[in-house]
């Protein structure tokens, strides 16, 4: 009896810190942000799959995505790193994020955060080329510093110029693959930053108050509803035009009706928000933001193969 009490004990003690180490585990990765790095992932991939000559050897796929994830991570986590006093004065992010709520160090943040970086450069480098090593290594400090120590808490066109490293994967996967630079991706690079103020505005108006508690000058904060809702129709026509600008690279039928689709529902929902500013409207204009990019770049790969 008492060595069947002693092996229950024992399994539940390995139970508990196997349970342990796994919430761990979600801490670290949630410090890479990964719903934003699945965006990454998935604008690379698409890259990957128009430009075609990585498509025969699925290994090199993996560890060129693997490496978007490890860097673009990275400057992910060392933004986290620099922000946890900031997070623990928003709601939002208060209880959510593994430093400000306690669950990590800032040390071990730290550590994490260059070492998974540091990797994703190297494999960049010595697996593929130089040039995407360079690229990985300056959209990380790109927006890990500038971004975040300078351009967000000093102008409220924060997330237009940050906009910029969020939009890279696309070039980045191209380079890996080809050794050399391409028209054709910094368009799929114009389309992301583009798509970026319409879908980070619509989500600040709605979380203006943590903005304004934590003292950002974010867009809704400065220049108030009304005007970054006009800001968000502007950007919207501009990106519009931008999609519909791959039709002059080879892009084809299926591409372009989903294009004007995605993007004349796109421009009616940010009228439509400009002349009713209710939570749920936004939220609406949010989540469809989000909808719009994934759809689109999956009509960008559909394309690719029947075009």
């Amino acid at each position: 009896m008492r060595e069947l009490y002693e092996s229950f004990a024992m399994s539940n003690v390995q139970n508990k810190l196997k349970k342990r180490k796994m919430k761990r585990l979600k801490d670290y990765i949630d410090l890479t942000k990964p719903t934003i790095m699945f965006l990454v992932i998935f604008t690379g991939g698409a890259a990957l799959i128009l430009e075609g000559s990585m498509l025969d050897d699925p290994f090199r796929v993996f560890l060129c995505l693997f490496a978007l994830y490890l860097t673009g991570g990275c400057a992910n986590a060392l933004n986290q790193y620099l922000e946890r006093e900031i997070d623990a004065k928003m709601k939002r992010t208060a209880a959510k994020r593994p430093l400000p709520s306690g669950r990590l160090s800032s040390t071990h943040a730290l550590i994490f955060s260059v070492s998974i970086g540091v990797i994703g450069v190297l494999i960049f480098g010595f697996v593929f080329n130089w040039l995407t090593a360079l690229l990985s290594l300056s959209t990380i400090l790109f927006y890990s510093l500038f971004y975040t120590l300078y351009l967000k808490p000093n102008t409220d066109q924060n997330i237009v110029i940050g906009g910029i490293a969020g939009a890279m994967a696309p070039v980045g996967a191209w380079t890996a693959a080809t050794g050399h630079m391409d028209i054709v991706p910094w368009i799929m690079f114009a389309i992301i930053f583009f798509w970026t103020p319409p879908h980070f505005w619509a989500l600040a108006l709605f979380c203006k108050d943590d903005y304004r508690k934590a003292q950002l000058p974010m867009m809704p904060v400065v220049r108030g509803d009304k005007s970054t809702l006009k800001q968000i129709i502007v950007y919207s026509f501009i990106l519009f035009g931008v999609s519909l600008s791959l039709l002059a690279f080879g892009a084809g039928w299926f591409y372009m009706i989903t294009a004007v689709l995605l993007g004349v529902i796109l421009i009616k929902k940010s009228f439509y928000a400009l002349k009713n500013t209710s939570e749920k409207i936004l939220k609406g204009l949010f989540g469809y933001s989000i909808i719009y990019l994934f759809a689109l770049f999956t009509a960008i790969v559909i394309d690719g193969f029947i075009s």
